[in-house]
């Protein structure tokens, strides 16, 4: 029987979208859900205000009347000015191993492009920079994360056999809490930045988060913006994407693990981010808060942890990096996960090209494995 492609259209069919991973991954214990409401959230355009500056459409794959694939194809507007390229972006790819459906899902990927008028294809990407990217490629054996994607490692001879090339690489480490006391380098690096610089750790509430029209949070996403915009296709936030980000963390970020640093005017010059993992619990609920996951979510976040964090997020002032503040942060955090039993603590998706962020690893005790990759392929007229 020959695949069938339909385009997404209803409330029901995004939801057939988000959830198909449960049956492709039902037996495999490293897969871990998203959250299904955000998920939903993040691909209707009717909701989420990606839709102010990307065109996209969601395509589902069906043969023998059984579903057998996903993929969305994504036009990020923003993306393609600020880099001045023209690009195409397929994301959220998930299909059976049969090569005539993957084939089948990544031509209407390449159709939506054509009529957009873009020179290449890119992925796996989302929307903005958070959202899920990188086609694992090295790390099957380790569980996934919240954040990041996991795939079957037949994903990768499908792609390159119709012709993607690897056009950049992430890899993350999974890191050994200390016991005892934090690396000495650390702790002296970070005496001698907080003393020189004067900074300070601030306390973050709901409260400040929410007080003057989320004020403080814009500035937060303004260094986002600044430190992140020279990497890898960053998209530069607008404030309706920071503030959907935070009201989605807000709802499952324990803000004890947020570290804010502040210059002597009050200022924020850097942050750092991460949460106990939950990925236990995303397993156990499928991603769904309702009728019963939400037990999962709150025996994982506050009655029970489970043994590691996720460092989700890091950022530095431009005009104080390269001073060793990130010590400071990583020094707070740890102290904290430290402090409360955690284990590990795994890292984001970290680029190849992203040295320094790399190297710091080097005072832990730390594994890597997961490697993950973006291909790209120029699309012919």
């Amino acid at each position: 029987m020959p695949v069938t492609i339909k385009k997404v259209q209803s409330r029901r069919d995004l939801k057939t979208f988000v959830r198909f991973p449960e049956k492709l991954y039902k037996d495999n214990k490293y897969y871990v859900p998203k959250i299904e409401f955000d998920q939903i959230d993040t691909l209707d355009p009717k909701v989420s205000p990606s839709a102010e500056f990307c065109d996209s459409a969601l395509y589902l794959a069906y043969k023998d009347d059984e579903l057998v694939g996903r993929v969305a194809a994504i036009v990020n507007n923003k993306a393609n000015e600020q880099w001045n390229h023209k690009e195409v972006r397929f994301g959220w790819y998930d299909f059976v191993d049969d090569k005539e459906v993957s084939k089948a899902l990544m031509d209407k990927v390449e159709e939506f492009g054509r009529e957009h008028e873009m020179d290449a294809i890119v992925g796996p990407l989302g929307f903005t920079d958070f959202d899920p990217e990188g086609m694992l490629v090295a790390g099957y054996d380790k569980l996934s994360t919240m954040a990041l994607i996991y795939n079957h490692p037949y994903y990768v001879d499908h792609v390159e056999s119709m012709g993607f090339e690897k056009e950049i690489d992430w890899f993350e480490y999974k890191v050994t809490v200390p016991k005892d006391h934090l690396p000495e380098k650390l702790e002296r690096v970070a005496n001698i930045v907080k003393d020189r610089y004067g900074v300070h750790v601030r306390p973050i509430t709901k409260k400040l988060l929410k007080q003057n029209n989320g004020e403080y949070v814009e500035k937060i996403f303004g260094i986002i913006n600044e430190c992140y915009k020279v990497l890898y296709n960053y998209t530069v936030l607008p404030r309706s994407m920071a503030d959907k980000y935070i009201g989605f963390y807000l709802k499952v970020l324990d803000l004890k693990y947020v570290t804010v640093l502040e210059d002597s005017n009050n200022e924020i010059v850097a942050f750092g981010i991460c949460m106990p993992s939950i990925v236990e619990a995303l397993q156990k609920s499928r991603g769904r808060l309702f009728p019963f996951g939400w037990v999962h979510f709150l025996k994982s976040l506050y009655l029970k942890h489970e043994p590691g964090v996720e460092a989700m997020l890091i950022g530095v002032r431009p005009d104080y990096q390269n001073t060793g503040i990130n010590s400071l942060i990583w020094a707070d955090m740890f102290e904290k996960v430290r402090n409360d039993h955690f284990e590990w603590a795994e890292t984001n998706a970290i680029l190849e090209t992203n040295f320094k962020n790399a190297s710091q690893w080097n005072l832990f005790e730390c594994e890597g494995g997961k490697v993950r990759r973006s291909y790209k392929k120029i699309l012919e007229k």
